[in-house]
This record gives structure tokens, C-alpha cells and sequence, in this order.
């Protein structure tokens, strides 16, 4: 059990850093994550209908994947409950036949703009325990990590 122990006791700062990053986030998107399941709705698939909307309404799978950490084998699986729910559609790409592109419906872009506004209002409220320049510096500091 020592063995153990030291390593999930007494970490280096820059692993402790790292996990309390993990837990801080871990709490800020359970308070998204409440907010949706109080409206019958799942967090994850909000998260894919926004990713699309950043897109500009449309993307391929592909990149969708990419953007939100899953394979692309998986992408289909999580994208399949959405259009059967009406949020999204699949169709040929008028560039390239040979590849789909996700389009969100009229029924997913009027999910959004019923619900992010208080969503969004939901997660500010919280992030807001810090000062504007704590919020820019924040930033800074996780952009500086993200970097490659």
C-alpha cells in the first residue's frame, strides 16, 4: 500500500495541478450537465449539436470526431441517437459524394437557441467567483497548455 500511496498522496506540483484541474473541471460541467438533464436533454449530445453550429451548421464526421476526442469508428454511434431525435441530418457532400456531411436541422438550431442562454447563464454564474483578470489570465494559462 505505500507504493501506492505516493502516488496518490503528495504528488509534484505539477501533478497535483493537473488532477485539481481535472476535479475543477469535473464540477463546472456537472453544473451544465444538471442544467441539461433537468430539461430531459443529454450534456454529450449538446456538446455535438454545439460543435456543429461553430462550423457554421454543417461538418464532416470526421473532423466532428476529431474536435470532440472520439474515434471516428464511435462517431456514428453517437451521432445516431441525434438524427433520430430530428436535431441533426446526413447527406452527401456536394463537393465529394463519397463523404457525409451532418447538418443541423431546424429542430437542432431552435434546441440551442432555447436552451444555451440559460446554460450559458448557469456556467458564467459560477465562473464568475473570479475576477475578469483572473479570467484572462486563466486563459492564457490553459491556451499555454493546449499549445503544441
Amino acid at each position: 500500500m505505500d507504493d501506492l500511496q505516493k502516488y496518490v498522496l503528495n504528488q509534484p506540483l505539477p501533478t497535483e495541478a493537473f488532477f485539481t484541474l481535472v476535479e475543477t473541471t469535473a464540477k463546472l460541467v456537472a453544473v451544465s450537465e444538471k442544467y441539461w438533464q433537468s430539461k430531459g436533454l443529454n450534456g454529450a449530445r449538446i456538446r455535438i449539436l454545439v460543435e456543429i453550429a461553430k462550423q457554421g451548421g454543417s461538418i464532416l464526421p470526421s473532423e466532428l470526431a476529431s474536435i470532440i476526442g472520439v474515434t471516428k469508428a464511435n462517431i456514428s454511434l453517437l451521432l445516431t441517437p441525434i438524427e433520430k431525435d430530428g436535431y441533426i441530418s446526413r447527406a452527401s457532400d456536394a463537393a465529394d459524394g463519397r463523404k457525409t456531411v451532418i447538418s443541423l436541422t431546424g429542430k437542432g438550431e431552435a434546441l440551442l437557441e432555447e436552451h444555451l442562454p440559460e446554460n450559458r447563464q448557469g456556467v458564467g454564474e459560477r465562473m464568475q467567483r473570479l475576477e475578469p483578470q483572473e479570467i484572462h489570465q486563466l486563459m492564457g494559462l490553459l491556451r499555454k497548455l493546449t499549445r503544441e
